[in-house]
């Protein structure tokens, strides 16, 4: 499972790949259209893409090194490397989302308005499509291969999608005389970058503090008891380490079995766990089945 889930990681690269390829392109060409069509929206929407270039290559960085192999000082390999690029890249999104926010906000306290060409609108528009067909490909590509982090890409490249539509908006009604909307869109953009990058360090916090998804511990219990000899679960935890799932479980089992036949139960456990709900690696503890004990 181990070999299957370094070819996952390496296939997920593609979707960061394409990601980094499409924002390069974007990002540019909306700095440099929005700077000429004296679009405010524009460029906050281009400095918006910027951080997604860095995002996206924390997350391929990410990947690459979450494929290495465990050693002497990482017994349980580098997944977490993955959830630690998706940390450092709420970081710079917050930084960006900060910046942009300021400056908006200083031009509608300042009333230095601009009436911004027609052109920059039709970049948003083009922008929203090639961001939606980014967004569909990796979504599928995460899926396929269940990566949190491209899926967490996936999503930020839905939420540009509809960013530069609603840039294209506010453009369009600036063009006619209402100027002011082209700023107030700036603002918009600036609070979905900070909302997104808040979201996306709740999530990296919530999972490298060891947080686990305690209604899935339910499901699990239920397939261990229904497996012939085990006789009750004294306790089951859970952890990930990117997007692999770790369990820890102590199980009750009849105290006249012999050594080799728990030992095979608990083999069944890690197999069925695996088959059933993709548990990467299930640590079984053996305790003799009491009449107190059962749970």
């Amino acid at each position: 499972m181990e070999k299957n889930r370094y070819e996952e990681l390496k296939t997920a690269e593609k979707g960061a790949v394409i990601s980094i390829i499409a924002y390069i392109v974007l990002a540019t060409s909306k700095i440099i259209i929005g700077n000429w069509a004296n679009s405010n929206a524009l460029r906050a929407d281009g400095l918006n893409n910027f951080t997604d270039i860095l995002s996206s290559l924390a997350v391929l960085i990410g990947l690459r090194i979450s494929r290495r192999p465990p050693d002497d000082d990482h017994a349980y390999g580098h997944w977490k490397l993955e959830t630690v690029a998706s940390m450092i890249t709420s970081f710079i999104m917050l930084m960006v989302g900060l910046e942009v926010l300021g400056s908006a906000i200083t031009k509608i306290v300042h009333h230095t308005y601009s009436a911004p060409d027609a052109v920059s609108a039709w970049v948003g528009i083009f922008s929203a499509i090639v961001m939606y067909a980014v967004y569909f490909y990796n979504k599928r590509l995460a899926k396929k291969v269940k990566s949190p982090a491209l899926l967490a890409a996936a999503k930020d490249n839905l939420s540009d999608a509809w960013t530069s539509i609603g840039t294209s908006v506010a453009i369009f009604a600036a063009i006619f005389k209402i100027n002011i909307l082209d700023s107030i869109a700036a603002v918009v953009i600036a609070i979905l970058i900070l909302k997104t990058a808040f979201d996306i360090f709740r999530e990296s916090a919530f999972s490298l503090s060891d947080g686990f998804n305690e209604e899935l511990l339910p499901e699990y219990k239920k397939l261990i008891m229904s497996i012939n000899g085990v006789k009750g679960v004294r306790t089951i935890r859970g952890r990930t380490y990117g997007a692999n799932i770790f369990l820890d479980v102590v199980v009750l089992m009849d105290p006249t079995l012999t050594v080799m036949q728990s030992h095979y139960i608990t083999e069944i456990i890690e197999k069925k766990l695996q088959e059933e709900y993709g548990i990467f690696d299930t640590d079984v503890h053996v305790e003799p089945y009491l009449a107190n004990t059962a749970k």
